[in-house]
């Protein structure tokens, strides 16, 4: 059963930088499964930030492009969303997402607190 922490929210200024971490905690092979960054702001509904494959090819939303890098390192069992050049649109909950190659439902995390405001 997979089981996926995520840390790294905060407040932070516009502008500014947030690294938010997730990570699998049951030892599934972590390199079996996609990871995806999504977030939901109040009153939105869940939109998808960031994605990559078990060999690191990433996809990103138009919204984030340029400014978000999504990694993984399928040793540690974990991945990272590098948010750079923050702006108060970006302020969400963010959820990691782990969905099986293959068939299988996807698991998510509790989410993590991103606020952008000055």
């Amino acid at each position: 059963q997979v089981q996926l922490v995520e840390s790294g929210g905060g407040l932070v200024q516009p502008g500014g930088s947030l690294r938010l971490s997730c990570s699998e905690t049951s030892g599934v092979i972590f390199s079996h499964y996609y990871l995806a960054w999504y977030r939901q702001s109040p009153g939105k509904q869940r939109e998808l930030v960031a994605h990559i494959t078990s060999s690191s090819n990433a996809t990103y939303a138009d919204s984030v492009k340029g400014r978000f890098t999504i990694t993984r390192d399928n040793r540690q069992s974990s991945a990272w969303l590098q948010m750079n050049s923050l702006k108060p649109e970006d302020t969400a909950n963010y959820y990691c997402r782990m969905t099986p190659l293959g068939s299988g439902l996807p698991t998510w995390g509790k989410g993590t607190l991103v606020a952008v405001s000055s």
